[in-house]
């Protein structure tokens, strides 16, 4: 019997597949597992509801195996809507071999816009191998015949410890605008749960063994709260959006108990190309809370903050110091 058109499904402890192959198309779609965080953004935006969160398992509190997220490849429309998406570049999507995720290319989403810029000329060298161990998505290096640093911005995740690393060198404009709460008083005793599986060390463990929140680093991709033992809980709610002169009603779940939890994090807006479809208003209305006036962390203040270079790995083998205000 032909499998023509029939998606197959292959997964490993590091890595799943859908292939589908039709006539003229050949899609394949790939999940790193080893960069998955299980962040839940995937199966919130799936329009077939095909990609559900599969739970990390705790021992005295701590990872022992990462979350993630499994697909059920007869759902699967290869759409791409969770490439676009997804915070930490997890997955890709080929089509003829090429890569192409159809959503864009057919302007149901949008290009998302986040940016790494590095201005050599204010870079000093002396911290060249600082700034390349605390980039959290191994993308920066030294090339010496340019005598520069690259950066490899298709896998860049716009964490900005570069920034402060670099003591203003770096420049990152991150996708998400949000916030990031976290209420120490709330935690499990001896909870690192959230520590581990964060990607940025916005939440890390101190010197002292204390549970930290560099809230700079964030890229608000609320792991975190997806391994809290404090369990967010959510209601059903009815939204209603515009498009093409017709209302159209949507269900999306919103967070019941901010209060309790130890961890939180909102996304508020996303910077992003121009569109106006159905599929992406839909999606973004699930992904973000409605707090639009919101004002993001200024970034002059943080590359003065002391509390973000303490949270960088090896920062008291360097003499960075935090970036001082004109006039001082």
């Amino acid at each position: 019997m032909s499998q023509r058109g029939l998606a197959q499904k292959t997964r490993d402890e590091h890595t799943m597949t859908i292939h589908r192959g039709m006539v003229t198309r050949n899609y394949l779609m790939t999940w790193d597992l080893d960069k998955c965080v299980g962040c839940q953004i995937g199966p919130i935006v799936c329009p077939k509801e095909a990609l559900t969160h599969v739970p990390a398992v705790l021992e005295n509190n701590r990872i022992v195996k990462r979350p993630s997220v499994d697909v059920d490849e007869h759902k699967c429309v290869n759409c791409g809507m969770c490439v676009v998406t997804c915070p930490m570049h997890a997955i890709t999507l080929t089509v003829n071999g090429k890569p192409e995720i159809p959503v864009e290319v057919y302007g149901a989403f949008p290009e998302i816009l986040a940016k790494t810029i590095f201005r050599r000329e204010l870079f000093d060298f002396a911290l060249t191998d600082f700034v390349i161990e605390n980039c959290s998505a191994n993308v920066i290096s030294y090339d010496p015949e340019r005598d520069t640093l690259r950066i490899d911005f298709d896998h860049c995740i716009h964490c900005r410890q570069c920034e402060v690393a670099s003591q203003g060198a770096f420049e990152v404009r991150q996708p998400w605008q949000g916030s990031v709460e976290l209420h120490r008083e709330r935690c499990v005793e001896g909870c690192f749960a959230c520590a581990d599986i964060c990607p940025t060390r916005a939440l890390h463990i101190n010197e002292q063994g204390e549970l930290v929140l560099a809230d700079y680093y964030c890229i608000k991709c609320g792991a975190c709260m997806q391994v809290c033992p404090i369990k967010p809980e959510y209601k059903t709610e009815e939204f209603t959006f515009d498009y093409s002169g017709m209302q159209v009603q949507r269900t999306r779940q919103v967070l019941a108990n901010p209060d309790e939890l130890a961890i939180k994090v909102e996304r508020w807006r996303i910077n992003h190309t121009p569109v106006s479809s159905a599929a992406w208003i839909e999606a973004l209305r699930k992904l973000s809370d409605d707090k639009a006036a919101m004002v993001e962390i200024d970034r002059k203040n943080a590359l003065r903050r002391a509390d973000l270079i303490r949270a960088l790995r090896g920062h008291d083998r360097t003499t960075i110091r935090p970036v001082a205000k004109k006039g001082k």
